[in-house]
């Protein structure tokens, strides 16, 4: 159901005398090309308009039904479809998860066993956001669902607010698991469809090929550029996928404006709306005398903005920036779309909107915004100048360029491969590719052009010398991932292992090695079975023995004769029988 605008009365043209200049000379301060703003009062929409240019290059304006990806606004769309499930029977926002997904596992047993959909949807799960572990993944939902266990918590389950979104691509896939259809598929039919918001796509992709799809743009050294259009979201879609146009995005308002309902029916029920919009969570005392602190929905900050309350939830993603905002007990809201990375823009334009309609008194969100972005700098220019000063110099790395190429693995962010061409060393991670440069010893500094961020990712040798570890610190509150030197896959073929299986005399004792899958298995009476994981050539470490390995030796026709086995500084010969 599409409601159209109503004829703007006078009271409301007093309320918005001067925004239009208002929004063009923020986007003037803030070098923002696009901007798309709907404003949704007593159940009417009173102000739906476009300004600026979606696409630079072809000169094409912003209109009210220009389509933007909307970053973690989808995270309202992801709560809303929960509470649908709630509302046919086939969920509760306070059952373990375990019992619609009972693979679910994290680091934390505790944790795994007592998360819910409630847990997940408030940010209280335990996790950081651990960001970098999917961004740009080709892994399927499936396989990121099956690494949680294997990223650390920061804080215990339950004991405070930390922002995640695999939280939510697992509430995503837990829509899929109950529905019976893919959680995509689940938001086109009972939300964009029911609601009349044909112009909207659950994913990128989806809308790439229509022609109200606006461009993204980003500040790269003081030059407004375009950014590639981001299409990695497919694992981590319920995190914040969807492409929306403030048209689309006013039915949205005035259902959750209006308990649930679309005129007379209602498409969620009242209950199911006021448990989305009440805290769950407190996240922190606010810095500024109109917003005193904050809390955390069901996919809703939830905060007293000037004495009223206001419930909102804005998004960020390659190029774009978006807010979704509403004052319940005023009957007003509004959406915000912007085509620029990062920008403060919509936060801005949401208080003035609320201001102007709360008593007229506009706070000068403006002036704190530079103010605070001027800190920002400063903090970066700095940043970069500790980075010069910390930096040793005349060192170089341990070893030759061609030690460091390699795939190097962790279990919950997968692997990540450094290549020399032509003399240079290149790190490929999540399909992003990035060049590594030496700062010193064996640190190099690895940066992500995408979004001008630096990492320092640092090499480290066992025992023998080999380069076998890449340390990255691609979550910043936790010490750096610890990315361990994978050997060639050949290692885990079958046809190369089944030769290394029999029967080995060893100190008068039987050592029997076997082949489970792809892995060898080493048995010695009297001790637990042992895995045995490939290094290089014939040489195997066993599992959970540090420093033991076993090689196995191979006579002049290729027949495995012995196997080597090296142990607490002892070297054991192994003899196969026949």
């Amino acid at each position: 159901m599409v409601v159209a605008e109503r004829p703007v009365s006078t009271e409301t043209i007093r309320e918005l005398k001067g925004f239009d200049g208002f929004v063009e000379r923020l986007m003037r301060d803030w070098k923002v090309n696009g901007v798309a703003v709907a404003i949704v009062q007593n159940g009417e929409i009173i102000h739906s308009k476009g300004y600026g240019l979606r696409d630079v290059d072809q000169n094409l304006e912003v209109n009210p039904h220009t389509l933007m990806p909307i970053g973690s606004t989808t995270k309202t769309f992801v709560t809303a479809g929960i509470s649908l499930l709630v509302d046919d029977g086939l969920v509760s926002w306070d059952t373990p998860v375990r019992e619609y997904l009972p693979a679910f596992k994290l680091w934390d047993q505790f944790a795994s066993e007592r998360m819910t959909p409630r847990d997940m949807a408030c940010h209280r799960s335990g996790l950081p956001r651990h960001d970098f572990m999917w961004y740009g993944s080709s892994a399927s939902r499936a396989e990121l669902f099956g690494r949680l266990q294997y990223l650390e918590p920061t804080a215990d389950f339950r004991t405070i607010w930390q922002y995640q979104n695999l939280m939510y691509m697992t509430l995503g896939y837990l829509t899929g698991e109950v529905s019976g259809m893919s959680w995509e598929e689940f938001v086109q039919k009972r939300i964009f469809d029911a609601l009349g918001m044909a112009g909207s796509a659950v994913t990128s992709t989806g809308a790439k090929e229509s022609p109200d799809l606006s461009r993204g743009y980003r500040k790269e050294k003081n030059k407004i550029v375009e950014m590639p259009l981001y299409e990695g979201f497919t694992a981590v879609a319920p995190a914040g996928s969807i492409v929306s146009s403030v048209a689309d995005m006013s039915q949205w308002l005035l259902v959750h404006l209006n308990d649930g309902k679309i005129g007379d029916r209602h498409f969620l029920s009242e209950a199911q709306v006021r448990e989305l919009h009440k805290p769950q969570m407190v996240i922190e005392e606010g810095k500024h005398a109109e917003l005193p602190h904050a809390s955390y929905g069901l996919a809703w900050f939830v905060q007293p903005y000037r004495g009223h309350n206001m419930i909102h939830h804005g998004g960020n993603i390659d190029g774009f920036s978006s807010m979704f905002a509403l004052m319940p007990q005023d009957n007003v809201g509004v959406v915000i779309l912007t085509n620029m990375d990062g920008t403060p823009v919509r936060d801005i334009l949401m208080y003035n909107v609320f201001d102007r309609f709360i008593d007229g008194k506009q706070v000068p969100w403006n002036a704190r915004s530079k103010a605070e972005y001027k800190e920002f700098e400063a903090a970066q220019a700095r940043g970069k100048e500790k980075a010069k000063s910390d930096k040793v110099r005349g060192t170089r790395p341990s070893h030759p360029l061609p030690a460091y190429a390699g795939t190097y693995t962790h279990p919950g962010y997968g692997p990540l491969t450094v290549e020399l061409e032509d003399g240079v060393l290149t790190a490929t991670y999540n399909n992003t590719r990035m060049p590594l440069k030496h700062y010193h010893y064996d640190v190099f500094d690895m940066t992500m052009d995408r979004f001008g961020v630096t990492f320092k990712v640092t090499f480290q040798t066992d025992t023998r010398g080999t380069v076998h570890q890449l340390l990255a610190p691609l979550e910043a509150s936790l010490p750096e991932r610890v990315f361990t030197r994978a050997a060639d896959t050949s290692m885990r073929d079958p046809a190369f292992l089944r030769p290394f299986t029999g029967a080995y005399e060893i100190m008068g004792a039987v050592m029997a090695v076997e082949l489970k899958g792809d892995t060898l298995i080493l048995s010695i009476p009297g001790q637990p079975d042992q895995e045995l994981e490939p290094i290089k050539g014939t040489e195997f470490a066993v599992k959970g023995m540090t420093g033991a390995t076993v090689q196995f030796k191979r006579d002049d026709a290729g027949k495995v004769t012995a196997a080597e086995v090296s142990t607490m500084g002892a070297v054991l010969i192994a003899t196969r029988k026949e």
